[in-house]
């Protein structure tokens, strides 16, 4: 077990690494200049630019700045907006409990309903339940989410008044930006479970089980579903990372403030430090989410533990 944590671990250092030399790249090429979030174009003389630009350091080349902005990072230390000079660090950790909160919500939605629906539609194979279940995982997958984000507005809270359309004070606001986040990920888990628990129904330690006489809930919800499990699981933690990706749309829909809301701000304003900053974060989130998935195979597969 010693040598898969340490495997595990090992792989998500060299990601997170690999995070960060993409991140920094691809703001290195982008165009603009974040002299211009800070000077007014208008009157800034290029004295005053070059002046900056040197301040800041990105008049240097690509390889000084980004053993720079690799240094400060190692040290906890994401820099500071351009825009107010607050910590890049503090601004994000102020937000993130919104953004954690939408993504423990969404996930939820996701799995509760996913794993219900997806086990449904495999006991009871091309039943009207099975065809209803197939029907939300392609409404999950196909719907864009500012589209069904905006619905859901129009629906249940301007025609209906059930919940908030905006804000993020208290749970009632939390309920529709998760539905929202949350069925597209649901829509990925019913196909993923039907079609696993499809393939170990026809497996042949699922005849001998039922020949021994074991109810057909017991073979189904005890040992078909607990098989079905492990590809389930990964799926789940890949969708906490398009989670992440989805608060950017979600939170700007609802006008929630979190991380997801503070990048979709930094792009259109060109501060740098903070996209840097809310990038590499949501990356190193996902990077733990997935290895504590990878940890929780030896939980649910045994052949993982005696391997290990």
């Amino acid at each position: 077990m010693a040598r898969v944590v340490a495997g595990r671990f090992l792989s998500s250092l060299l990601v997170i690494m690999g995070s960060l030399v993409l991140v920094f790249t691809i703001l290195y090429v982008l165009p603009g200049d974040p002299t211009d979030t800070i000077l007014d174009p208008s009157v800034a003389t290029p004295e005053m630019v070059a002046n900056l630009r040197h301040q800041l350091g990105v008049d240097q080349p690509f390889h000084i700045q980004f053993f720079r902005y690799f240094s400060q990072m190692v040290q906890g230390d994401f820099g500071t907006s351009l825009l107010n000079s607050e910590p890049v660090l503090d601004k994000i950790l102020a937000h993130f409990p919104a953004t954690l909160a939408l993504t423990a919500a969404s996930s939820l939605v996701s799995v509760s309903v996913g794993l219900v629906l997806g086990v449904l539609s495999a006991v009871h194979r091309n039943r009207l339940i099975d065809i209803a279940a197939r029907i939300v995982g392609l409404f999950g997958i196909s719907m864009p989410t500012f589209w069904s984000g905006i619905l859901l507005i129009v629906i249940f809270s301007l025609n209906l008044g059930w919940f908030p359309a905006m804000g993020s004070d208290g749970w009632l606001t939390l309920v529709l930006p998760a539905v929202t986040l949350g069925i597209v990920g649901a829509g990925f888990i019913v196909r993923m479970v039907r079609s696993s628990m499809l393939d170990i129904i026809d497996e042949h330690f699922i005849v001998t089980l039922r020949s021994k006489g074991l109810t057909e809930r017991a073979v189904m919800y005890r040992h078909a579903l607990r098989n079905a499990l492990i590809p389930a699981i990964t799926m789940i933690g890949m969708l906490v990372g398009e989670m992440l990706a989805g608060t950017v749309v979600v939170e700007t829909v609802f006008s929630r403030q979190g991380i997801g809301r503070i990048l979709s701000d930094a792009l259109m304003a060109k501060d740098l430090p903070v996209v840097q900053g809310v990038v590499f974060f949501s990356a190193l989130v996902y990077v733990i989410a997935n290895l504590l998935v990878d940890l929780s195979y030896a939980g649910i597969d045994p052949r993982v533990r005696r391997s290990a």
